[in-house]
């Protein structure tokens, strides 16, 4: 994701002497957001104008002026949302970021009020695991809580969310996932909304180049792309990237489709189509939507 750090800690495999009741626990009134850029701003309009008490940071202090903008408070470091706020969504952009950001030294040692944090951000679900299990002796809860559909849905609150995390830690946090999407999925454990962002980004990304390279044969033949793309929407080749052409970024491509090549090799399986995708989406983005330029 651009922009840019709990699973139940009682999940198998962790010591259950930490869970916490959260039938018992306090309603969310406090949200910190780690993360200002393109999806995190509007995630933080969202969550001021549903009414949680919102405290950003974000390494870009030129961005402090926007997040006063839309009502939210500005935090000079992320300990202070560690200890202010009962909720954090990290919106930062690598899997490294996370990792440092949710180190022992790093927002575990100056946890307040926070019982749930929850990773926005593609990584690989091993980090996640890894993640929750160095936090379960401060009783925080890791959750995965990943972003579908991209930055026109951050700005229509229409995200679609994956989250890992047990059943009491999901649905507690649910209020605050809502405030941004319209879908919210429970996928299992920890670590399972990564890998089903993963299948999402893989199918994404195949079909955008796949619309290119049919779209791009089109062109040279002769046939009417527009009239095309809007007939291939009603068939079997109907795609999301073929309906919302022209929108993506690309940002994130390379790196999501690195992502998916690191779970493939911890999982010991071979994705060749993820592959050569990558290095696909490498050549497409500086020509993405030029038809006249895709295949010269």
């Amino acid at each position: 994701m651009p922009g840019s750090a709990t699973e139940c800690l009682c999940r198998e495999g962790f010591a259950t002497s930490t869970r916490v009741n959260m039938t018992e626990a306090v309603e969310i009134a406090t949200v910190g957001v780690i993360g200002a850029g393109r999806m995190g701003q509007p995630i933080v309009g969202h969550l001021v104008r549903r009414g949680f008490a919102a405290t950003v940071y974000d390494i870009d202090a030129g961005k402090r002026q926007k997040i006063l903008e839309l009502g939210a408070q500005w935090a000079d470091a992320p300990s202070t949302l560690a200890r202010e706020c009962q909720v954090i969504l990290v919106c930062v952009g690598y899997d490294r970021d996370v990792r440092q950001l949710l180190s022992p030294s790093g927002l575990l040692a100056d946890r307040g009020r926070a019982t749930i944090v929850a990773v926005l951000s593609t990584v690989n679900p091993r980090t996640m695991r890894e993640v929750a299990e160095a936090a379960a002796p401060s009783g925080v809860h890791i959750v995965d809580a990943t972003m579908c559909r991209g930055g026109r849905a951050a700005d229509e609150g229409t995200l679609l969310a994956f989250v890992g995390g047990t059943a009491e830690v999901v649905e507690r946090l649910r209020p605050v996932l809502a405030t941004f999407s319209s879908d919210i999925v429970h996928t299992g454990g920890v670590g399972t909304a990564q890998v089903a962002k993963a299948a999402n980004n893989m199918v994404m990304w195949a079909c955008l180049v796949a619309d290119h390279e049919a779209l791009a044969l089109a062109k040279r033949s002769g046939v009417d792309v527009a009239l095309l793309r809007t007939s291939l929407a009603k068939t079997g080749a109907d795609n999301y990237a073929l309906r919302h052409w022209g929108t993506h970024t690309m940002a994130w491509a390379e790196d999501d489709l690195e992502v998916v090549q690191a779970m493939a090799r911890d999982a010991g399986i071979g994705l060749p189509q993820a592959g050569l995708n990558r290095e696909l989406c490498r050549t497409l983005k500086p020509k993405r939507f030029k038809l006249d330029e895709y295949g010269t």
